[in-house]
């Protein structure tokens, strides 16, 4: 029995299942897939899936693959294939040599169709799609609001020969009949409680080319009756997938026992659901087709791509959902959780630059005419193996705009006039004055002095100076855009809405600012497209793929402030 790995820190019920499994002989050893639809790009949920099916494979020496179930060629493309291994690979999980694509098994999945037929299990049926619908009927609430499921109505065509369905069906793939004309179902039982059990359609004809099998078939068999026996042909031992697959499980089953193919065992869990996010490719793809978003990698996007552009990292993002486990029922996971996932590690690993997003000019009366020093600056206070580089100090700066008030509200430790500041790395200064413009009565420049003994920031006569802001030297200033990324929607829980609206109203007005007036200091030039660091007081930045050589752009990742730390300490402190 292979044991699970040492670095397992929690036995999940999934982990207990699979661990009973190998005691009782069930299964020998353990093969996982991860088996996605190629008809969108990943997101944070199929991360989840990820984890689960990979990690467990990797807890128990077990194998995961990477199976595309590619059954409907009116949406799949291989632009898609190409993001999901893309992004599967960036999170640091890896099939080997184990990518299949259910297309592959067409001719197999043709046989078993064929074997059901030969079982008189399942018949060609000349319904369209709509009175299969009808025939199936629905679930219906009483008087008392007690939902039941009255009997289906049998097709007409559902006792046809087993001669004459192998006949059609061999038709329906040689293409004699139009598209929606025939498809083909299973018989089980029209009066199931299940409706998934109602005589479900295997085959329907489309005459659709494929992106991988061209115009080989015009026939293709639905999901529900591919995705088990898809598992079934690679000897999937656990078929590990999100909740809403559970009233699947008897059909998946069904298909498995009559096809008497290998007995996959499916084990659900609660799908993720993170606060202000919607995940659910249909929804993505709505806001993509209708230009709410850039693409499926806008930084606002919880697609994969969207956060990797974004700047989070594939190492914070598995720290999330280490931490969030696998439960049975579905529950909504606070976002500042991902983004506290995603601080801790850029806290580590990110190095430290300083730029202004809204500058202000800061002049030094007394600095000497044209005179450059180059200050030590430490490029992660968290790594010291990380070093120390020079910055540029001159007489002229630029500092936030809100770093000076003209009229500070209480507790206002920054600058204002008579008021002392550090620089960081520099000197303290005194402000001396300031201009501001007659028509718009904005600050145009702002005056000071600075003490030549209080170089690095401290003070011989250890006087107390309250603040420190974070400056570049205005002559060596690199300009460049910050787009300011905040939740796309307004809502906590953007699905829910009133009668009437939709989720696209609960978009946020102010899910992205820009600032193209920025500045860094000139050692931002260095820095590669992708690359995420911290702007000190101002948060995580990662450097986007529009930069050009003329002016770089970066994406806020998330900022300093950790309202998860705080929250959780809170709930913590009240038991």
């Amino acid at each position: 029995m292979p044991e699970v790995n040492e670095k397992t820190e929690y036995m999940d019920f999934i982990r207990e299942a699979v661990a009973e499994d190998l005691r009782t002989g069930r299964f020998k050893e353990v093969h996982t897939r991860f088996p996605p639809e190629p008809n969108g790009w990943l997101h944070i949920g199929h991360a989840k899936a990820l984890f689960v099916d990979f990690g467990v494979a990797q807890d128990f020496g077990g194998k995961c693959n990477l199976r595309m179930d590619d059954t409907n060629p009116e949406k799949e493309d291989m632009e898609y294939v190409e993001a999901i291994q893309r992004d599967i690979k960036w999170l640091g999980f890896d099939w080997e040599d184990r990518l299949f694509f259910a297309s592959d098994y067409y001719e197999t999945l043709y046989e078993l169709a064929c074997k059901l037929i030969r079982k008189g299990l399942a018949y060609v049926d000349d319904l369209d799609e709509e009175q299969i619908k009808e025939y199936r009927g629905t679930n219906v609430p009483d008087k008392n609001n007690i939902t039941y499921t009255p009997p289906g109505k049998n097709s007409p065509w559902r006792d046809r020969s087993i001669e004459e369905n192998l006949d059609l069906f061999a038709r329906m793939r040689a293409g004699e009949f139009p598209d929606g004309s025939k498809t083909l179902r299973a018989k089980i039982d029209m009066a199931h409680p299940n409706l998934l059990m109602r005589d479900p359609v295997m085959y329907r004809i489309r005459r659709m080319p494929h992106y991988r099998t061209g115009t080989t078939w015009c026939i293709y068999p639905m999901y529900d009756f591919a995705h088990p026996l898809s598992d079934a042909i690679e000897g999937i031992t656990h078929s590990l997938c999100s909740l809403e697959y559970e009233i699947h499980r008897p059909l998946y089953d069904w298909f498995v026992s009559n096809c008497e193919v290998f007995p996959s065992r499916q084990i659900e869990f609660a799908r993720l659901n993170i606060t202000h996010t919607v995940l659910s490719k249909r929804w993505l793809l709505q806001l993509v087709r209708e230009k709410k978003v850039s693409g499926w990698d806008d930084p606002r996007m919880p697609t994969i791509a969207g956060m990797r552009r974004r700047g989070y990292s594939a190492a914070g993002i598995r720290d999330f959902l280490g931490r969030i486990g696998i439960a049975k029922t579905d529950s909504m996971v606070d976002i500042q959780l991902l983004e506290h996932c995603i601080r801790e590690d850029l806290n580590a690993s990110a190095q430290r630059y300083m730029a202004v997003l809204n500058p202000v000019k800061l002049v030094i009366e007394n600095w000497p005419q044209g005179r450059v020093e180059w200050l030590d600056a430490v490029n992660n206070p968290e790594n010291p193996q990380a070093g120390m580089r020079k910055i540029p100090f001159s007489g002229t700066l630029y500092i936030e705009r809100d770093d000076f008030r003209e009229n500070p509200p209480p507790k206002y430790y920054r600058l204002y006039p008579g008021n002392q500041v550090r620089l960081r790395y520099g000197y303290i200064i005194t402000c001396t004055g300031f201009d501001k413009d007659p028509a718009t009565g904005e600050v145009t420049e702002i005056r000071c002095t600075y003490d030549p003994a209080t170089k690095g920031g401290d003070a011989p006569d250890n006087r107390k100076v309250k603040g420190t802001i974070h400056w570049v030297s205005a002559d060596h200033a690199i300009p460049f855009e910050a787009r300011l990324y905040d939740y796309l929607f307004e809502a906590e829980r953007p699905m829910e809405v009133p009668e009437g609206k939709t989720f696209i109203d609960n978009l946020s007005d102010h899910s992205l600012t820009v600032e193209k007036r920025a500045v860094a200091e000139p050692a931002l030039r260095e820095l590669a497209v992708g690359q995420t660091v911290q702007f000190e007081r101002l948060g995580y930045f990662c450097k986007d793929p529009d930069s050009t050589n003329e002016r770089a752009v970066f994406n806020r990742t998330v900022t300093l402030k950790d309202s998860w730390t705080k929250l959780e300490k809170k709930l913590l402190a009240n038991g």
